[in-house]
């Protein structure tokens, strides 16, 4: 008769962080970090060398990293790896737990919004635009979709529109369209925890909202699962007045879970109305 071997915490975290690196390296592809592209690759994403290349690692030091190997990582390390990886400010205070390392201050400069997203968000105005993860957090937006949802007035970490809406009133009452954009919302975050059913932010959103929030825990219990899709969206706004708008989702490649959102009005009310504010 065999005994199994416990398997210790360090391992398991280890092989965690493993999955996790695989998993973000895999979603970005050459084109997205400027790399060119020579006939076909058998690896999905990044491939181990090209991450270390940008990371300015070793090839060997981040193959044994992402093989779940006992090596200690300085924070110098890890950031430049999260950089490298476009990591969103909770994605990386994960990957910094994982590694065994102080969890970074939370960035509110989110690198995995680029530059070029940044300018996107300003000329897309008078439009609302807003830049998201899978797990809701606001990541960057520009003024016009401050001016809809007053974003600036909520601290870095409370930037979740999930959150918003189940415990702001002030959100809730500009929802006009609640009762069947909530429920698509939580069917889509159950849909997309699928993916990171191990990372403490998430878990930790859901356990907040389930302890805050009656009405989604019934939702949560549903089990309920729905991809993400475009829809329209109305907004009570308290200078404005009613806006109505069509959400179209791009995201930012083939694997990626950051999108950028559109709020692009679906009547001649709502377009003279944002011109009106913000010619």
């Amino acid at each position: 008769m065999t005994t199994a071997v416990p398997v210790s915490a360090d391992v398991i975290r280890r092989r965690e962080l493993a999955g996790f690196l695989r998993s973000r390296r895999e979603r970005i592809t050459p084109e997205q970090v400027g790399l060119p592209v020579f006939g076909r690759r058998r690896t999905p994403g990044l491939r181990r060398e090209e991450v270390a290349q940008l990371a300015g690692v070793g090839v060997t030091w981040y193959t044994w990293l992402e093989q779940g190997r006992d090596i200690n990582a300085s924070e110098q390390v890890l950031q430049a790896v999260a950089d490298t990886l476009r990591l969103d400010p909770y994605e990386r205070a994960h990957l910094f737990t994982l590694a065994g390392a102080p969890e970074p201050p939370m960035d509110r400069e989110c690198k995995a919004v680029t530059p070029a997203i940044h300018a996107m968000l300003a000329k897309l105005e008078p439009y609302p635009a807003a830049v998201y993860n899978a797990r809701t957090d606001i990541l960057a937006y520009n003024r016009v979709f401050n001016w809809l949802l007053d974003v600036d007035d909520l601290p870095f970490e409370e930037r979740n529109s999930l959150l918003q809406c189940f415990t702001n009133p002030g959100w809730r009452a500009r929802m006009q369209d609640w009762d069947t954009a909530v429920p698509r919302s939580v069917a889509q975050l159950r849909a997309m925890m699928a993916e990171h059913v191990g990372e403490p932010a998430w878990k930790q959103l859901v356990k907040r909202l389930r302890r805050e929030s009656a009405e989604f825990a019934t939702l949560w219990n549903r089990h309920d699962v729905e991809p993400m899709v475009n829809h329209a969206k109305r907004i009570l706004h308290p200078e404005a007045g009613l806006l109505s708008f069509e959400n179209t989702h791009m995201w930012f490649g083939r694997r990626s879970e950051t999108r950028l959102t559109t709020w692009v009005p679906t009547d001649e009310a709502t377009e003279q109305k944002l011109c009106r504010y913000w010619s």
